[in-house]
Formats: structure tokens, C-alpha cells, sequence
């Protein structure tokens, strides 16, 4: 997650970089430190906002469609999933160990690159 990623989040949110910062449990120096680009975001801050963008109610949007149906996965693939296996086919970007792009990514970092090329997660920003 980049500066403008970060900046764009929290202001969808609708949080000042001190509410942010409580809600993530993180210093306001530290929230700053994304927006500029000073810092690098950690994935466990850029797992939290997404979650928090994903609970938000947007009235008249469309909720987006379940991992496994976008990617057209055959019973074998959903059957060792855990997005399948936990039935978070719209939240399938929290979950560590999905089978995306036919394999399970080895880290964040590479998870998230497909992730952000998906309607699933693309829907939240």
C-alpha cells in the first residue's frame, strides 16, 4: 500500500489521522509517516484499514461477489481454501494461505498483488 493508498483510505474511512491512529492502535507521527511516504505501511496496518473499508455500509452499493465465483474456482480448489472453508469469499484478501491464481502465495507482499488487481478487494477503495 503506497502514500496515496493510505490517504485515500483513511479519508474514506471518514477519520482524521488522529482517530486513525487510535482505531489502528498506532501514533498519530506514525499515520503521518504513511501519508508522506516517509515510512512504509506494515501489512498489519494495510490488513486493518482494509477490514475497516470492508464494514462500512455504503448505502445503495452493490456488495461485492464472493472470491469463488469471480474466479470461477472447481470444488477441488474451494474445497482446500480457507476463504472457502470459512465462508469469507468477500473478505478472502484478510485470509493468509487462499488459493489465488491457482497456488497459495508464499507472503503478504505477493498476496496483495493479486489482490489488487481483483473486483474483490478493488470494490473497497
Amino acid at each position: 500500500m503506497d502514500k496515496n493508498d493510505f490517504l485515500l483510505a483513511r479519508k474514506k474511512i471518514g477519520k482524521t489521522q488522529k482517530q486513525l491512529a487510535e482505531l489502528l492502535g498506532s501514533s498519530i507521527k506514525a499515520i503521518h509517516s504513511y501519508e508522506q511516504g516517509w515510512r512504509t505501511v506494515p501489512p498489519h496496518v494495510e490488513r486493518q484499514l482494509f477490514f475497516l473499508l470492508s464494514r462500512q455500509r455504503d448505502v445503495g452499493k452493490k456488495p461485492p461477489r464472493s472470491c469463488w465465483t469471480i474466479k470461477k474456482c472447481p470444488p477441488a480448489r474451494k474445497k482446500n481454501c480457507p476463504a472457502w472453508e470459512f465462508r469469507a469469499g468477500k473478505l478472502c484478501w484478510f485470509i493468509n494461505g487462499t488459493i489465488c491464481e491457482c497456488q497459495v502465495q508464499e507472503n503478504w507482499q505477493e498476496k496483495m498483488k493479486i489482490c489488487r488487481k481483483c473486483e474483490v478487494l478493488a470494490s473497497l477503495l
